[in-house]
């Protein structure tokens, strides 16, 4: 089945022994920039620029997540924007849009396309990348511009467009100024949204980049050398690769992590989760050889990549950059693995967009499981700590008010909450219709209406006026959809979801995983993909 991602609304990381003071400064800022230029390159796909403090100058900084977290694993999130404006929101020149083969200033916007986390071990043990696909469907935090569900990477676009219109009357800021408080709402809304979505994760830091930023480091670094397992061509995206493996400029390169159809050949039934993992296996062979070639000790290369990057990042202000650059030495020779997480099924929201489906609690679980500690002697990551107590759904009452204009939810509601264990309540239709969906809570439920709400993908909670205690209600939207397998799960909520089980994601003559499957691409070298 192919699925065409369609864009939703948007608004305009002791030495032993003694060395001498200038050969430990030379080891901090070798490993500095080691680290930094690795996570520079990765920017490319929205993993962002972090450089050593005289470096950092021209990034913009925000203080959206406050004055940051004690010191331990780190979590970073990696937003791409798919925008055609720099950072200050002003049109690139015109060789620019040629070469991006991706439009004009009118066109993109400012939705989160690429959203990636990025877990770093205090340890330094094997780092962990996650790659959230970018049509998620999900509940929005806050409601920007007063939408409650939508595809994940909308939580910055409607919120940049609800402080556009909050700040449009009033004077005092410039342009800028403007353009950056508009941002910072995006930002927060988009944070907020994806912590939410993963179940609760922290996120300690931010880099936000755009799309300019891929074309111009990969002009400093081409020619890049890529592999794929069959021919494909995609005049849409400018893609015409050959199967094995190639080098390719920097105009190739970003037709190679854009690629999401194939018009010649639709036999391979391209999906935006294939090009998730294209961005990861760019990311390794990118990381792999500037490695190999030792780039890393050119000044002059290293000078033109920072400088690009400067241009069009943004980073938040709580991030200490040496610091970061100590803990993140476990991002070099390949230490990461990067990880897609799997969806339920495609199909279109309640306003007609394609978006995808996902069994949230089983995200949850495997986000969770992905980020746990490993034990000191190595091994599997630690199992996930108990939930804290809650009222047995057996407790629970469940009423089901369906104000979707659908008839029958509620009724369908109440007979897949039995099958959970619920008791059955009410089914009834409620006096009018309404477009979000949430659970509503009475005294003492609260637990239990949250692992509910994430069952049922992710609905917001909020105490119920007239709830007896111990008593739940759904109150069932336009937005509202039965998350697959719901009905038939004999389960309870999100509590007792199985993390997915991962795949391999590349490897020449392996075809390339369902888009319901979590797939996982090792670092560390030129990796085949679809």
């Amino acid at each position: 089945m192919k699925h065409d991602g369609t864009q939703g609304h948007v608004g305009p990381g002791r030495p032993r022994a003694y060395r001498s003071p200038a050969r430990r400064r030379r080891r901090v800022i070798t490993l500095s920039v080691l680290s930094v230029l690795l996570l520079v390159i990765l920017s490319v796909v929205g993993y962002g620029v972090f450089a050593y403090f005289s470096l950092t100058m021209g990034i913009k900084r925000s203080d959206v997540l406050g004055k940051g977290t004690a010191a331990g694993d780190t979590n970073i999130l990696i937003m791409g924007l798919d925008s055609r404006l720099d950072e200050n929101g002003n049109p690139l020149p015109k060789e620019i849009y040629d070469a991006l083969h991706a439009g004009n200033q009118s066109d993109g916007g400012l939705n989160a396309n690429v959203l990636m986390l990025l877990h770093v071990p205090a340890d330094g043990s094997k780092a962990t990348e996650i790659s959230i696909p970018r049509d998620d469907y999900a509940q929005l935090a806050g409601c920007p511009d007063g939408e409650c569900m939508g595809k994940i990477k909308q939580a910055y676009g409607l919120a940049f467009d609800q402080e556009s219109k909050k700040l449009a009357g009033q004077s005092g800021l410039d342009s800028v100024q403007r353009q950056q408080q508009e941002r910072d709402a995006g930002r927060k809304a988009e944070i907020a949204t994806v912590s939410q979505f993963l179940g609760g994760v922290p996120i300690d830091h931010f880099v936000e980049v755009t799309l300019v930023s891929f074309y111009q480091i990969a002009q400093v670094v081409q020619p890049i050398t890529v592999c794929v397992n069959a021919n494909t061509l995609d005049r849409y995206s400018g893609a015409d690769f050959h199967k094995g493996t190639q080098q390719i400029d920097a105009a190739q390169a970003l037709a190679f992590v854009r690629q999401r159809r194939d018009d010649t050949h639709p036999s391979l039934n391209f999906t935006d989760l294939d090009r998730e993992r294209r961005q990861q296996a760019f990311i390794v062979s990118l990381a792999y050889q500037l490695k190999q070639a030792d780039t890393f000790a050119n000044p002059v290369k290293l000078t033109q990549i920072l400088d690009v990057a400067k241009e069009n990042t943004a980073i938040d202000s709580s991030l200490d950059l040496i610091s970061f650059a100590q803990q993140a030495s476990s991002l070099t020779g390949g230490n990461v693995t990067y990880y897609t997480l799997p969806i339920d099924h495609f199909g279109r929201d309640p306003r007609g967009e394609d978006v995808n489906y996902v069994n949230l609690p089983v995200i949850q679980a495997t986000v969770k499981h992905l980020l746990a500690a490993s034990p000191a002697a190595g091994g599997s990551p630690a199992p996930a700590p108990h939930p804290s107590p809650s009222l047995s759904p057996a407790h629970v009452v469940v009423d089901a008010v369906n104000s979707s204009g659908r008839s029958g939810l509620a009724g369908q509601l109440e007979r897949a909450l039995a099958t959970r264990g619920f008791k059955a309540g009410t089914a009834s239709n409620g006096q009018s219709q309404e477009s979000a969906s949430r659970v509503e809570y009475g005294a003492g439920a609260q637990s239990s209406a949250s692992s509910l709400a994430s069952a049922l993908g992710g609905l917001p909670t909020q105490p119920g006026t007239s709830l007896a205690s111990g008593s739940l209600r759904v109150v069932i939207g336009k937005d509202f959809t039965l998350p697959a397998g719901f009905a038939t799960a004999s389960s309870t909520p999100s509590a007792t979801a199985t993390a997915a089980a991962a795949v391999q994601a590349a490897g020449p003559g392996v075809a390339a995983p369902p888009p319901t499957a979590l797939s996982a691409l090792s670092g560390g070298g030129i990796r085949c993909v679809k």
